[in-house]
């Protein structure tokens, strides 16, 4: 990894076009998610079928693939030189085959949040031995942020504790919907908790600290549903933290850091997000379109109906809308930084 991580400048394209790098690398990650993740979709779903929480071999098996073909850790500029612009074309890409689209490439969350993370502020004994397992594909990650015992949409809320004690901390403290916790290769959480009292500033009270998944304490009880799906094996999950005990040196940037942590990772994590949600959209447009072209009821195909082609017409108007909304906050970080973009950011979501 010791040029991996080498700064690297990344070139920017305009609003509506990538730069010729990342056409190049958007056109290879197409013609491999065409050649080799298509024919295996159906494989994976059986492979999680048969068994729910573990790791799904085709998944590893096109992991291999890419990584052989350098198609990897795209997300991250300061390792493939991409532009969080550039990226946001691959993502849409990738976004278009669901959860094992960015997967084969290590561009999953919350793996890519939680690199970027440790790249940013992690010290070197962290980023050693954290980020360059990740950034090899060799373990995952969770976030656990949110709380069941509070309002956690008001982040201050958060009451998992950290303590300190000696030369270690001590956290205590549930958390929910910690996504990647149920994959049987989560070796790390990134962990948000309160480490300051109310005489501390509102947004000085919390930190971010990496806890192994391993340590004592640490128990995963149950995987949360969305519409009745738990995403197996990846996983929503419930994680009770109790007494855990880790080194004061796996703190993220010292204590009270915790929303100044959080805000640096939050805009390349939403530009991820919301264009791998277009390509889902788009590949949902796509599948409404194809079966009103071929359903013909009362003598007469779907899509011929007006109401339908209005439909039809509203969901393309609100795909190029969110599209070129997102697209914009890409740009935006790339030239004036995550700061200035924060009202796009916020507007993406």
């Amino acid at each position: 990894m010791s040029a991996s991580l080498a700064s690297r400048p990344a070139e920017v394209g305009s609003l509506l076009q990538p730069s010729p790098k990342g056409q190049d690398l958007r056109n290879r990650v197409r013609a491999f998610l065409e050649q080799h993740v298509v024919p295996a979709r159906e494989i994976f779903e059986e492979q999680v079928a048969k068994d729910r929480w573990g790791a799904p071999p085709i998944a590893d098996e096109l992991r291999a693939k890419a990584k052989a073909e350098g198609l990897w850790n795209l997300f991250l500029p300061s390792v493939c030189g991409l532009s969080q612009l550039d990226y946001a074309f691959t993502a849409e890409e990738m976004g278009r085959y669901g959860k094992i689209g960015p997967q084969v490439f290590n561009c999953s969350a919350p793996d890519t949040g939680n690199m970027e993370t440790i790249h940013l502020y992690g010290t070197p004994e962290q980023k050693k031995a954290w980020l360059e397992p990740l950034l090899e594909g060799k373990i995952k990650s969770c976030f656990a942020m949110t709380e069941p015992d509070v309002a956690s949409s008001d982040a201050t809320n958060m009451e998992c504790s950290i303590v300190r004690d000696g030369n270690q901390y001590v956290i205590n403290g549930k958390k929910w919907w910690t996504s990647g916790a149920g994959h049987p290769n989560c070796k790390l959480a990134v962990l948000m908790g309160r480490t300051g009292d109310s005489s501390t500033p509102r947004h000085r009270q919390h930190s971010m600290i990496l806890v192994p998944m391993d340590a004592p304490g640490v128990k995963v009880v149950r995987a949360l549903t969305v519409f009745g799906y738990d995403d197996a094996p990846h996983g929503h999950c419930e994680v009770h933290f109790t007494n855990v005990r880790v080194p004061v040196s796996n703190i993220l940037l010292g204590e009270g850091r915790g929303f100044e942590i959080a805000q640096g990772r939050l805009g390349p994590g939403r530009i991820h997000h919301c264009l791998r949600l277009i390509g889902m959209a788009e590949q949902a447009l796509e599948a409404m379109c194809e079966r009103a072209a071929k359903r013909r009821p009362f003598g007469k195909r779907i899509i011929e109906q007006e109401v339908v082609q209005h439909d039809i017409a509203e969901a393309r108007m609100a795909i190029e809308q969110a599209r070129l909304l997102v697209l914009k906050a890409a740009h935006m970080i790339d030239t004036v930084g995550t700061k200035k973009a924060r009202k796009e950011i916020a507007m993406i979501k």
